[in-house]
């Protein structure tokens, strides 16, 4: 179905956390996030851009994306006739990086064309099961016991899938107390790049806590170097921040450098890309699963949508809204099953309500592109 964008709108909100969330980077208290709206013919799809408020993960932050859409991508998009919605991202090929900008508005035209098309967009992207399996991602703790209660809780809440964060002072005894405390768990270490190869005879020790994987152990921008730890390591290296495009997850598997794949919508620049490096994962029978990044119920539902394609084997950080909001912006918020999985809406689009009386009420800025 042709549509033309006649809009899009920039709504940047500020969200607290319910707790801190504490990785090698740093400590997170409340989330900056920039929520892209596209308009035609009457109807708006949404999208969530994904980039942290300090440029530490990647080089992108709360006020780059929004410049970059407001700038650049946006004015791309505007007025522009699509087919397909697949047509979107290459209208970004100009801009070098910036993903999770262009990203963000990127989904938001998937999420347009699903509402028009009047499908679900799991359906849209090509996903092909109806409900998907969380896992849960737990930041860096005061103490050990504080750590250990909190995996507790998440177990009791039915999560298949246990990641902890870990850095140099905070890693081999920590694993080594958690495995101690929950011998069966599916558990996995998460370093966001705090290591170089010059540690790997302590990283190799982690293979002694039989780990699901290890997570970006080594540099953002780095398969070289993962390749050469990889080949120490009987724990599977995941690779992340390293992962951009499906050449990268190409050449990361021919190289050895990773044994799964973790893929993060906005850091790919949005489903046409993460569809990409999906089916290079699985045509080479690689396990995908799909990351978090502190999102708003807008990019939560993306990740629930990207998470039903067939090559997503692994639990993801696709986690309840409670975890994190305490009034998240859509109704009803995401739950998790007893079980932990996430049954699929078959709504129209990303497959919930957006609360707009809390957007207003959260809203730090908009902007409007016509």
């Amino acid at each position: 179905m042709p549509f033309r964008i006649e809009q899009i709108r920039l709504h940047q909100i500020a969200m607290p956390l319910v707790r801190p969330f504490e990785t090698s980077f740093g400590r997170t208290v409340e989330r900056q996030i920039v929520l892209v709206e596209v308009v035609a013919g009457g109807v708006a799809g949404w999208g969530e851009v994904t980039a942290s408020e300090q440029p530490f993960y990647n080089e992108e932050w709360t006020e780059s994306a929004w410049l970059i859409l407001k700038h650049f991508a946006g004015p791309a998009a505007l007025g522009h006739s699509f087919e397909s919605a697949a047509e979107c991202a290459p209208l970004f090929g100009r801009i070098r990086g910036h993903r999770m900008a262009w990203g963000g508005l990127e989904a938001a035209v998937w999420d347009l064309e699903a509402r028009l098309l009047g499908l679900p967009l799991w359906r849209h992207v090509g996903g092909t099961r109806a409900e998907v399996s969380c896992g849960v991602s737990i930041g860096i703790q005061e103490s050990v016991p504080a750590l250990l209660e909190a995996i507790g809780r998440e177990l009791a809440c039915g999560y298949q899938r246990i990641k902890i964060k870990i850095k140099p002072g905070w890693d081999l005894d920590v694993v080594r107390q958690v495995r101690q405390a929950f011998p069966a768990i599916r558990l996995m270490a998460d370093a966001n790049s705090a290591y170089t190869l010059a540690d790997a005879d302590r990283l190799v020790r982690l293979d002694e806590f039989y780990l699901m994987m290890i997570e970006q152990p080594l540099a953002h921008d780095d398969i070289l170097d993962h390749a050469a730890l990889q080949a120490r390591l009987a724990t599977p290296v995941c690779l992340d921040e390293s992962i951009r495009t499906a050449h990268h997850a190409e050449q990361a598997i021919r190289l050895g450098a990773a044994k799964i794949v973790n893929v993060k919508l906005g850091r790919v620049g949005g489903f046409a890309e993460a569809r990409k490096v999906h089916d290079v994962a699985l045509a080479s029978g690689v396990p995908v699963w799909c990351g978090g990044m502190l999102e708003s119920g807008v990019g939560r539902a993306h990740n629930v949508a990207l998470s039903t394609l067939p090559g997503f084997v692994l639990p993801g950080d696709v986690s309840a809204s409670r975890r994190y909001w305490e009034r998240d912006v859509i109704a009803p918020p995401i739950e998790v099953t007893d079980h932990g999985t996430i049954p699929v809406s078959d709504a129209p689009g990303f497959g919930y309500a957006l609360d707009l009386d809390f957007l207003r009420a959260i809203a730090v800025r908009e902007e409007i592109l016509a």
